[in-house]
């Protein structure tokens, strides 16, 4: 019987799915604009990204997922519901199986509520499967070799850190800390010193564009549109890299710390394994310019950006469908509709 694999990455910013057979299909904001009027779904991913900030009050942009786990239970429900549909293509009347990745650091309600959702959006067995051991599968390290690997997961609303030995968690260390937070602090931190009040997109750009983990000698620089909050009226300033660099220092300090911790509670023998592969660090946070070598500093561990650090969740995703029975037992936990 044929039978339709998908594989999500349920990401607080961004969402991929991949299928199996065809590889990553669909990668997009994690976000929904619905309208209260009509009591309906207006759009789902880059459409609705578009509205943040835009919409007038009969419309609302959710961002369902906040911190890595479902906030709004039935928006993340119709946008699983949205990505099963283009997964399946012409094949809508077979019912797929699915697995999505969730934070090491995930209750149990919040793994049920992940299960529910995919079994009301209608997956006929749902898979639920760490996030930190799908980013390493998807980072290429040998997850169920004897010897020890760290890899630092830095998404939209976690960041992750484990030690991984054969193909299971030793170690972790999971916080609220991430993308999302950093951009809160660019934010704040112009709205503090400027006076200038800018919207999240505008926030996020900042970081992608100029956005540094350590100072550097030659600053760049950038210029930012936003309202200020005296007159009210629209301005312009022109902000450093290194001013980035100041704003974000307090929330990749938590970051540094979450590593360390991971480090000092790691038996000596996969220390010394890891002191001599290094850290490998995924997700959207990977791209922030000198994480490595800000990480690599704070800890004296050598540390790595993985190639294609976004998809590398996803991508671990595709391994485990292509040899589901393979990683069933070891891995995933698992619901049947």
């Amino acid at each position: 019987m044929f039978i339709k694999k998908i594989g999500i990455d349920l990401g607080t910013c961004n969402s991929l799915v991949f299928v199996s057979g065809k590889g990553i299909i669909l990668q997009e904001p994690s976000v929904v604009a619905v309208s209260f009027l009509e009591n309906k779904i207006l759009a789902i991913g880059n459409k609705a990204k578009e509205m943040i900030g835009r919409t007038p009050e009969t419309i609302k942009v959710y961002r369902p997922l906040k911190d890595g786990v479902i906030a709004e239970y039935r928006i993340t429900e119709a946008m699983l519901r949205y990505f099963i549909r283009e997964a399946s293509g012409r094949f809508k009347f077979l019912k797929p199986e699915l697995i999505v990745g969730v934070p090491a650091g995930v209750t149990s309600t919040e793994k049920r509520a992940v299960i529910e959702a995919g079994n009301s959006a209608g997956a006929r067995a749902v898979y639920v499967a760490k996030e930190p051991v799908l980013a390493a599968i998807g980072a290429g390290i040998p997850i169920n070799s004897c010897s020890g690997h760290m890899i630092v997961d830095i998404g939209g609303g976690t960041s992750e850190v484990a030690v991984i030995s054969l193909g299971g968690v030793v170690n972790w260390h999971s916080v609220r800390t991430a993308g999302d937070k950093i951009d809160a602090a660019i934010s704040d931190y112009i709205k503090k010193k400027y006076n200038l009040a800018i919207g999240d997109q505008t926030a996020e750009e900042i970081k992608i564009k100029i956005g540094t983990a350590v100072p550097e000698d030659k600053a760049q620089y950038m210029d930012i549109k936003g309202r200020d909050l005296i007159s009210g009226l629209p301005r312009t300033i022109k902000i450093s890299s290194n001013e980035i660099c100041e704003a974000m220092s307090e929330v990749l300090f938590e970051i540094v710390q979450a590593v360390r911790q991971v480090l000092r509670d790691t038996p000596p023998e996969l220390s010394a394994d890891i002191m001599d592969k290094g850290m490998i660090v995924s997700g959207g946070g990977a791209l922030i310019k000198n994480i490595d070598q800000l990480l690599a500093n704070s800890t004296g561990v050598p540390c790595f950006i993985a190639e294609n650090p976004l998809l590398c969740v996803i991508k671990g995703s595709g391994v485990v469908l292509e040899n589901l029975e393979l990683y069933k037992r070891s891995i995933m936990s698992k619901s049947n509709r």
